[in-house]
């Protein structure tokens, strides 16, 4: 069986659970059973792991932490809580614990107690912030789960027999692969199962695939990564795949680590929890909660080497309403805040105020933010007039869960060595797959070719001059600026003009003869009379 296969094997069980669970558990809630059992199951192998391979090289082959007595495990709590953030007992461990889950009677109990235990642990250490809550989204008392205690424990045997079932293969880097996939896998599915409301969370991987590589085009390496709203974290972790070279992770060439701000709490645990399936140790993330606008908390981080983002679009914010922001210094050099009802350029400049001066920012836009006049039209011209857009890329329409309007991906930098803006114009780059329109790697690769030459392309993509674009009330619109291909057949109206007129001689000439027959007819017969 390839590659391709077992995965799609994998990714089958995987939402055959979740279907089965979404029976009693309805709407966007359910997702949280299936992805934090999985995180479970995954941070209790990840530590047997480490600790059986810390033991096998001091020379005690043959250890396993999963049959160790919990007195005996304490006596290494201080080297996991270092090295992996965590502790959890042997007899509180996935594997233990799915073996007693049939006749334990009480089984909602262990495992609301062997969570906090497992976010308690960390308690007074650096991870505290990072394993705070991360179980908080499930509740395995809910009634959802069934009616009575013994229904509710059903339905977790269950799932834990789903989520252990399902073959990883021995625990190692290539079971980290896929354990972080497999999760994006039902993220994604949950995504686009939930439609609007869970659309807005989940940046389509193949988006991020070509944001991530527009923001290292010249590199090999960067300092910090930085997404002010980000979501699930897709766009972060996309790095780790990019970036990967020779039989390296890709979070080796991130030298300081993943920053992120997510305003919705269930959604920032879901970030938290996808940053450690992706094998991002707690020390190399920092990922906050809360309104990156009004509330942002990695100023002591900032300036970011490369920013990407998907921030939701047009939402409303404080604006002028709020005399900090009115002074705040990542919004008063346009002389002017974003509108109260929509906030899209108030991230971009955020974005642009924590930018490195080598670095580049690549954020998804809402189209409206990039015509609309007033407070919009005065924050573009401020970005234009100071040489901070590098390129503008439109995408094709109905990419994203939860929508099907068209977007424009923004690149920004503050070292640029001309006074142009690249329109690129990627609205028909796109393949049709069920019932989404989804980037190719062939489309990826083309978009992100024309971007690299920074060149004129007809039809496809143009270098304009800044002055050209304020002169259209610096409207970052492609098609504004690139002349659409046309499929009409040219005309030449003389050779058109020289075949009429043959034919209506033609024309002319059978009549005559049509009327010499029908005369001659007539005389025939006159004759005959």
């Amino acid at each position: 069986m390839s590659k391709y296969e077992e995965r799609k094997e994998l990714y089958d069980s995987l939402w055959k659970i979740a279907e089965e669970l979404r029976g009693s558990v309805t709407g966007w809630d359910f997702k949280q059973y299936v992805l934090i059992i999985l995180f479970y199951r995954f941070i209790s192998e990840s530590l047997v792991d480490y600790v059986n391979r810390q033991e096998q090289e001091t020379g005690y082959e043959g250890f396993d932490y999963a049959r160790l007595s919990d007195d005996k495990a304490e006596y290494g709590r201080g080297s996991m809580l270092s090295e992996k953030g965590f502790f959890i007992a042997p007899s509180e461990l996935f594997e233990n614990v799915r073996q007693r889950a049939k006749d334990d009677s009480n089984l909602n109990v262990t495992l609301s107690q062997i969570f906090k235990n497992i976010e308690s642990s960390a308690q007074g250490t650096e991870s505290e912030r990072d394993l705070k809550g991360l179980f908080d989204d499930i509740d395995v008392n809910s009634s959802r789960l069934g009616k009575t205690v013994k229904q509710r424990n059903d339905k977790l045997v269950k799932i834990l027999n789903g989520i252990g079932d399902l073959d990883f293969g021995p625990f190692n880097e290539l079971s980290i692969d896929v354990f972080g996939d497999a999760y994006e896998y039902l993220v994604g599915m949950y995504a686009q199962n939930a439609g609007k409301s869970g659309g807005e969370f989940f940046t389509p991987q193949e988006v991020s695939e070509l944001l991530a590589k527009i923001a290292i085009v010249g590199k090999k390496e960067i300092n910090k990564v930085y997404d002010p709203a980000c979501g699930s974290g897709s766009l972060l972790l996309k790095f780790t795949k990019v970036l990967a070279d020779d039989g390296k992770k890709g979070s080796e060439f991130v030298r300081n680590g993943f920053y992120g701000q997510e305003i919705n709490l269930t959604t920032y645990n879901l970030c938290r929890i996808n940053m450690f399936l992706h094998g991002i140790n707690f020390s190399q993330f920092d990922i906050a909660h809360g309104n990156t606008l009004t509330d942002p908390h990695h100023f002591d981080d900032e300036p970011f080497e490369a920013i990407v983002s998907n921030p939701p679009y047009s939402v409303k914010w404080e604006g002028k309403a709020n005399s900090n922001l009115v002074g705040d210094e990542r919004f008063t050099p346009a002389g002017v805040l974003a509108p109260k009802s929509k906030a899209d350029l108030a991230f971009v400049m955020h974005i642009l105020s924590w930018l490195a001066t080598n670095g580049t920012a690549v954020v998804i836009s809402f189209p409206g933010a990039m015509y609309r006049g007033h407070q919009e039209q005065k924050i573009r011209k401020y970005l234009i007039e100071n040489n901070f857009i590098e390129a503008a890329i439109g995408l094709p329409n109905d990419l994203f869960f939860g929508t099907t309007i068209p977007t424009i991906v923004l690149v920004l930098k503050k070292s640029k060595t001309d006074q142009k803006v690249l329109f690129i114009d990627a609205s028909e780059e796109y393949e049709r797959v069920d019932t989404k329109n989804k980037l190719s790697s062939e489309n990826i690769e083309k978009i992100l070719d024309y971007y690299k030459s920074r060149s004129d392309v007809p039809h496809f993509c143009r270098l304009v001059d800044t002055k050209e674009i304020l002169g259209r009330n610096c409207k970052l619109l492609p098609h504004l600026y690139i002349s659409q291909e046309t499929h009409s057949e040219s005309i030449d109206i003389e050779a058109v003009n020289a075949q009429i007129k043959e034919s209506v001689c033609q024309q002319q000439q059978l009549r005559e003869e049509i009327d010499h027959i029908i005369a001659s007819y007539i005389n025939i017969n006159n004759e005959a009379a």
